[in-house]
């Protein structure tokens, strides 16, 4: 499936798509998402939407409970040992080398404390209809998770239980209902989530209160980075990308070269990279210029990590890609 919504599409279809089933006698069945994802083959094949680093391990989440490791720069993957789930996993945190949490639909977070070898489920919410799209840990006990409509679930106890936050409503709204696609930190601290209608939420007291920034724009940001020099980029629809030097209070344009849709950012030495459909692949950094460099087969692109070696690793609806 090709086009620049691609991506927010298919986590909202199959989102609505999330059910259960009951056993002959009318007694509950386990929800097919909340079944153990099946080991296979054709694993490395699966539609993958988050990666990230534990420690020299590059480890990436994504559909029917697919979990990939590579320990070779992303030169090859294999699938994890165990995960309790089928969901649609969308996004992965590691807080060191072995403790990790994976988040997707049916409100699932999974947490790992052997590298991503095998997995425990720690929370679900299979009736809600209310995916999780981005987790963020800072130490082994304290993460975030965000999700649809608003959802913002905290820990401070390594996941063993989970809280939820009462956001204030949204500039121009009376409820807080807007989607929360990404989380990212920066390096003073200071916590981030990627929002749509342009919005970013910033929390500089470790989550306790949250602020709306508007950034000029009207569409949605689907990710989000904080550069090595500490200036914050978003970016999102159309090839949107909007940098702040200020801690988000206030918000630039950058071009992009690109008008596919950017679903993925990592911060690189001396800037960032960022991916997105139709082959969309850009390098730079907001105050020096970002420069396109598109692949010509453009597949699209979902998400992308910077491996211990310095090359990047695109993933895409059909895995991962070799190393650039």
């Amino acid at each position: 499936m090709q086009g620049k919504h691609w991506i927010p599409g298919a986590l909202l279809a199959l989102a609505a798509a999330m059910g259960s089933t009951a056993h002959a006698d009318g007694a509950p069945a386990t929800p097919p998402q909340l079944m153990p994802a099946v080991r296979s083959p054709a694993a490395a094949h699966a539609m993958m939407l988050g990666a990230t680093r534990a420690g020299n391990r590059i480890v990436a989440v994504g559909e029917h409970g697919v979990v990939l490791l590579s320990d070779d720069n992303g030169q090859h993957f294999r699938q994890a040992a165990r995960v309790p789930v089928r969901a649609l996993l969308t996004g992965v945190s590691f807080a060191d080398a072995q403790h990790g949490w994976a988040v997707g639909h049916a409100g699932v977070i999974l947490h790992t404390a052997d590298g991503g070898e095998t997995w425990q489920l720690q929370r679900s919410d299979p009736g809600a209809d209310q995916p999780l799209f981005s987790v963020l840990f800072r130490d082994a006990d304290h993460g975030f998770a965000v999700g649809l409509w608003s959802l913002l679930l905290e820990t401070a106890d390594g996941g063993k239980t989970w809280r939820k936050h009462d956001l204030p409503p949204a500039p121009g709204s009376q409820h807080a209902d807007r989607n929360l696609f990404r989380l990212f930190a920066a390096p003073d601290g200071a916590i981030f989530i990627a929002a749509e209608q342009g919005l970013v939420l910033r929390s500089t007291d470790q989550g306790k209160s949250w602020r709306y920034l508007e950034t000029g724009y009207k569409g949605s940001l689907w990710a989000g980075a904080a550069q090595p020099d500490g200036t914050l980029v978003v970016a999102g629809m159309r090839g949107t990308v909007y940098s702040s030097r200020d801690r988000g209070e206030s918000w630039v344009p950058v071009r992009s070269g690109t008008h596919s849709a950017l679903t993925d950012l990592v911060a690189v030495p001396g800037g960032l990279a960022a991916v997105g459909t139709e082959g969309a692949s850009i390098r730079g950094s907001a105050a020096g210029g970002l420069v396109p460099a598109p692949r010509k087969d453009r597949v699209d692109l979902t998400a992308v990590v910077a491996a211990p070696d310095g090359r990047l690793v695109d993933f895409s609806a059909h895995g991962p890609l070799a190393p650039r």
